[in-house]
């Protein structure tokens, strides 16, 4: 059993930032790759970062030079620093692991979700 638990959303004004943090336990063997996604009221479900285990990173056009995606290994959790944030930011954010549990194949799994508003 592994379960993937996300905090950091919340209220903030265009040009704040906010540290959205997921950590995951459980029988964990190996985390491979780690994706931040986000989708807003009516959107499809958009891909905003990427981190490879080997320590690539990719993002959106969107929010290139703006966030940053970030893993700590030791501690089974992925972190995405949004910085200069917009309105068009606004969706609910959730991470995403490829995770090779003990004894077992890799798998996907999600965080709840956590919101994200950026409103004056």
């Amino acid at each position: 059993q592994v379960e993937l638990v996300e905090s950091g959303g919340g209220l903030v004004q265009p040009g704040g930032s906010l540290r959205l943090s997921c950590a995951a336990s459980g029988n964990i063997f190996t985390i491979n790759d780690i994706n931040w996604y986000r989708q807003a009221p009516g959107k499809q479900r958009e891909l905003v970062a990427t981190a490879s285990s080997g320590g690539t990173t990719n993002y959106a056009d969107s929010v290139k030079g703006r966030f940053t995606i970030s893993r700590d290994n030791a501690k089974n959790t992925v972190y995405l620093q949004m910085n200069s944030l917009k309105p068009e930011d606004t969706a609910v954010y959730y991470c995403n692991m490829k995770i090779r549990i003990l004894w077992g194949k890799e798998y996907d799994y999600w965080g709840q979700g956590t919101q994200v508003t950026v409103s004056s």
